[in-house]
């Protein structure tokens, strides 16, 4: 079998256009190929476990790559950080073999939100948190919450250039919880559709300040129309935790910034 590298990489979004490579660059794709190439001394590239958008964080993204080369696993870390950015770093690096891939070989996805609740903007976490500065009711957004749990056609919830095969996907978790002033929303899924977490805030956030009953989110999740929905919430909380596996492949699935994240 061909050897595969296998990365775990953290980034700050805040700069970039999102994950995927486009012309012009300024993409966290297009800084970590351009890394990956300096360092192999060749052109490298990429396929990511989940593309995240403009703005959007990520702890532990997972991608693979064939580089036709052998490094040691240390060395790829170490030497592909040497060429990027401070905002972006790879964590961890497995060798696999071609059988492995990213995006397929998950089996969940793991996306936090963390908001703040306050009725003054965010400064140091500009960027970095979301904002609401009307007072959230935690138990109604935990029971508009629960409504969501399980397998739907979340179609309510999918930006119009989602490029899904089918808009159904399993839903498996929704944790809310809060330190002080900061709530942390929590999304486990099979999958998720494009911008489905940041709609899916927008409602939870819209019965949260008392806008909506619980139950009209059942409602828009049965009426698979988007126009049914709130608003698309800000990127600049959404952090990409990364995916999982089948525990026997090894991968990791935390990296450091789990325990700076609240």
């Amino acid at each position: 079998m061909t050897p595969r590298v296998v990365l775990g990489l953290s980034y700050r979004g805040s700069a970039y256009r999102g994950w995927q490579s486009q012309p012009g660059g300024q993409t966290v794709q297009d800084q970590l190929e351009s890394a990956l190439s300096r360092f192999a001394a060749g052109s490298l590239r990429t396929v990511c476990a989940g593309r995240t958008d403009a703005g959007v964080h990520a702890l532990n993204q997972v991608v693979h790559l064939d580089p036709g080369v052998e490094r040691e696993p240390s060395s790829w870390v170490r030497g592909t950080n040497c060429y990027l950015p401070g905002d972006v770093a790879v964590q961890w690096c497995r060798i696999l073999d071609e059988r492995f891939h990213a995006r397929y070989a998950a089996i969940g996805r793991r996306y936090a939100y963390l908001l703040l609740e306050s009725p003054v903007r965010p400064a140091i976490e500009q960027g970095a948190a979301g904002w609401v500065f009307r007072p959230l009711d935690g138990d109604a957004m935990r029971e508009a919450a629960a409504l969501l749990i399980g397998e739907h056609d979340f179609s309510a919830f999918r930006a119009a250039e989602c490029q899904a095969a089918s808009p159904v996907k399993t839903l498996r978790r929704i944790e809310i919880s809060r330190r002080g002033a900061y709530w942390r929303f929590e999304f486990d899924a099979s999958a998720f559709l494009h911008h489905m977490v940041r709609n899916l805030m927008g409602c939870l956030v819209a019965v949260g300040q008392g806008g909506r009953s619980p139950g009209w989110l059942a409602g828009v999740l049965a009426g698979r129309d988007r126009s049914l929905a709130a608003p698309t919430f800000a990127p600049d909380g959404l952090y990409f935790l990364g995916p999982y596996y089948d525990p026997a492949l090894g991968l990791p699935e935390r990296t450091p910034a789990y325990d700076w994240l609240p």
